[in-house]
């Protein structure tokens, strides 16, 4: 069985009304507007390097559903997604697809294995993206404020390697994130197009952290 036209949009549709739902809850850079940039971006990744549209929509809207930052725990939030996809009339290798692209796009640390499939290529630079430039910026102050994070410490270097848990849960600062995660993501992108909108996002975070660091010292005097 295979899912068909009509059916599609109607899985999307409802896929925008759970979710819309869901990310209200949260106002720490995972709301709804966070969502849509992400689907907006795995779109137009799909129709640049001829990955399946309706999988990267469907997956890019759900990816944050069983994210373990927002739930009790991984487990819970992998039954919560498993429940809504229950309900839905998908086929089986599509339904499969989606699962696997949202259970292996997370950074996770670094710790993540590379992703298998060009649909997740795709949903994982997408959400990627969202991490970079001026709004990635912007989502990290708001996470980080949302998690009673310091802004900056000079004594506290930035982590070399970290276990999936000490990425999650030990101390660091907002400014150690940039060099902890978000640096690192313009070389881990997969599709060329991808790479090249994340180098330019890239650019502009090292300049803020530059400016930042010298205000914060009081040099840019």
């Amino acid at each position: 069985m295979t899912t068909d036209l009509s059916n599609k949009e109607a899985i999307l549709h409802a896929a925008r009304a759970f979710v819309q739902e869901e990310s209200s809850k949260h106002s720490d850079g995972h709301d709804w507007s966070h969502i849509e940039r992400v689907t907006t971006l795995a779109v137009r990744l799909a129709e640049h390097m001829g990955a399946d549209p309706f999988v990267c929509e469907l997956a890019a809207l759900l990816h944050d559903v069983p994210d373990e930052k927002l739930n009790d725990s991984l487990e819970a939030g992998m039954a919560k997604l498993h429940t809504w996809l229950d309900n839905q009339a998908l086929d089986f290798d599509t339904r499969e697809s989606v699962v696997n692209i949202i259970s292996t796009i997370s950074f996770a640390g670094g710790q993540g294995a590379a992703v298998d499939s060009l649909e997740a290529q795709v949903v994982q630079d997408a959400d990627r993206l969202d991490a970079l430039g001026a709004i990635g910026i912007a989502r990290t102050f708001a996470f980080s404020g949302a998690r009673g994070r310091e802004m900056y410490d000079p004594s506290l270097p930035p982590r070399e390697q970290m276990t999936r848990e000490e990425y999650r849960n030990g101390r660091s600062t907002t400014i150690n994130h940039f060099y902890e995660k978000l640096f690192k993501l313009k070389d881990l992108m997969n599709t060329s197009y991808g790479k090249e909108l994340a180098q330019r996002r890239h650019e502009y975070m090292v300049q803020f952290v530059e400016q930042f660091k010298q205000e914060w010292e009081g040099t840019d005097v």
